[in-house]
């Protein structure tokens, strides 16, 4: 059964447009402005802390800023990509450096987020190429690949899914795991789950059109390293797909989840009732949070503590 915290927290959100003294939620069309969306994400983000066992320190990855955000005594060898979320078209290590906290402190595990280039001014492949880049720098770096999870949320768990396509496609090792937050997996945004559940979401209405088709511009939207849906998942690395009933994104999530399966994939596929897009990332505010991120956590260990190679 849902908990009461978790449905007074979920309403508050979907109607988040009455603390800004707005009676009608907010619409997504052709005057959405990008640069101050992310503004709003940007101020509202400084104003988050870490928790005070947690560090960040600063990196550059060929040029592209990064964020170390490290755990009371990590596993030296083993360590967390995390891809941040946003739509394609925001996000940055300072918007997400609290919530990559969470994972690092849960996993007691090295974690790395990094700022991927963003649409509009950045269309695709460009976000795929820097998450290509993020990982082979930790190659680089002296990191096996055996010793590496990837996984993100929202854009970043699609991106994620593509990350997986372009490393096979590339012939590079693979990491040892993954997991997926609550991706979207054919960006043309056709499962009927965009209809029956807009109104339960706390996605801006028309956000899903309009943000993908700025990270898809010109190109065919079923590529499969834009649209994972569309991809050959065969020796794909045991996966983690985590998604709430009431998102837009449940059926892009069941059908990326039957597809892995279909093509050899050990994908553990958790579904939350009642739940909304990217809800783990709101641990500690209610229970079905707090024992996602634990669970998705939980995943991560087994494979971080096995000796298998």
């Amino acid at each position: 059964m849902q908990s009461l915290q978790s449905k007074l927290i979920i309403r508050l959100i979907r109607n988040r447009n009455l603390f800004q003294f707005k009676l009608k939620p907010e619409v997504v069309d052709e005057n959405f402005s990008v640069e101050a969306f992310r503004k709003s994400v940007d101020n509202a983000s400084s104003k988050i802390k870490l928790p005070k066992t947690v560090t960040a320190e600063a990196e550059s990855i060929y040029g592209m800023k990064a964020e170390w955000i490290i755990p009371p005594h990590p596993a030296e060898d083993k360590v967390l990509l995390y891809i941040h979320g946003g739509g394609f078209i925001s996000g940055s290590c300072l918007t997400h450096r609290m919530h990559v906290a969470k994972f690092a402190e849960e996993c007691g595990i090295r974690s790395l987020v990094f700022d991927y280039r963003l649409a509009p001014e950045h269309p695709f492949p460009a976000a795929v190429d820097d998450c290509v880049d993020a990982y082979r720098w930790l190659l680089d770096r002296g990191y096996d690949a055996r010793n590496i999870i990837v996984g993100g949320e929202s854009a970043g768990a699609t991106l994620t899914l593509s990350l997986l396509l372009a490393l096979k496609d590339k012939g590079i090792e693979l990491p040892r795991a993954a997991f997926s937050i609550s991706p979207v997996t054919d960006l043309r945004c056709l499962a009927d789950s965009f209809t029956y559940n807009a109104g339960k979401d706390v996605a801006p209405m028309g956000s899903w059109t309009v943000w993908t088709q700025m990270y898809i511009a010109d190109n065919d939207p079923t590529n499969p390293l834009l649209s994972p849906q569309f991809g050959n998942f065969e020796g794909i690395p045991p996966l983690y797909i985590c998604v709430g009933t009431h998102e837009i994104h449940f059926d892009d999530c069941m059908n990326i989840a039957r597809l892995a399966r279909e093509h050899g994939v050990d994908v553990t596929l958790r579904q939350w009732e009642g739940m909304i897009h990217a809800f783990p990332l709101l641990s500690p505010l209610f229970p079905e949070a707090k024992q996602a991120l634990v669970e998705i956590c939980d995943f991560l260990k087994g494979f971080m503590d096995t000796s298998e190679q």
